[in-house]
């Protein structure tokens, strides 16, 4: 996602946020390596002054943010809305948020029985979740829908609501989100089955400006 990332920030040397970096740090290597004043924000972020170890909500952020990137991380935070305010009141006019979620409302039986036909990677969340609906009675959206409601999984449509009512959009777009948990599946397969109207396109991308 990096390349598509990279091409709605400001140039640099613009301040960026990353919310959710995750454990390897996300973008905020590339971001530093391009020239970006970049921290990133995840309780189980790296150790370096790159980086905040903490929730978002109780981060410091920078003066003046320019942008702020979320890539899989908004549909974890406890309130959605607190964090978009957060993010506003850090920026000031014109600033930028690019966010790239996932629909796991969308998520439909077609889908998951697409991914079956597949050589679904065992140590990945999708194999989990499909052998846990075999062990279960329920049609495939009541079970998933009742596992990720029961993590407080926030859905792209709440997300994006959020989002709108303060940013003007720049961009949303849909794309494959599975492929990475699919052995031999490619991101260019996902979409010919997005194309072919097979499955849903579940990975969410937006921009907004402010």
């Amino acid at each position: 996602m990096w390349p598509s990332v990279r091409s709605w920030l400001p140039a640099p040397p613009a301040s960026v946020v990353e919310l959710g970096c995750g454990s390897l740090g996300g973008f905020v290597p590339a971001l530093r390596a391009g020239g970006y004043d970049a921290v990133g924000i995840d309780p189980i972020a790296p150790e370096g002054s790159d980086y905040q170890r903490t929730e978002f909500e109780q981060a410091d952020l920078p003066a003046h943010v320019d942008a702020v990137v979320a890539s899989t991380s908004m549909h974890h935070v406890s309130d959605p809305g607190f964090v978009v305010e957060k993010i506003v009141d850090g920026m000031g006019s014109g600033g930028t948020v690019v966010v790239v979620e996932w629909a796991w409302e969308e998520f439909d039986e077609g889908t998951a029985r697409w991914c079956l036909e597949r050589d679904v990677r065992p140590d990945g969340w999708l194999h989990g979740r499909l052998d846990g609906w075999a062990d279960d009675a329920q049609p495939w959206e009541s079970y998933f829908q009742g596992w990720a409601v029961g993590h407080g999984l926030h859905s792209a449509r709440a997300l994006v609501a959020e989002l709108d009512r303060r940013f003007e959009r720049a961009h949303f777009g849909r794309g494959p989100y599975l492929f990475p948990e699919l052995d031999g599946t490619s991101l260019s397969d996902e979409q010919a089955a997005i194309d072919a109207g097979e499955i849903h396109a579940l990975r969410i991308d937006y921009v907004g400006r402010l």
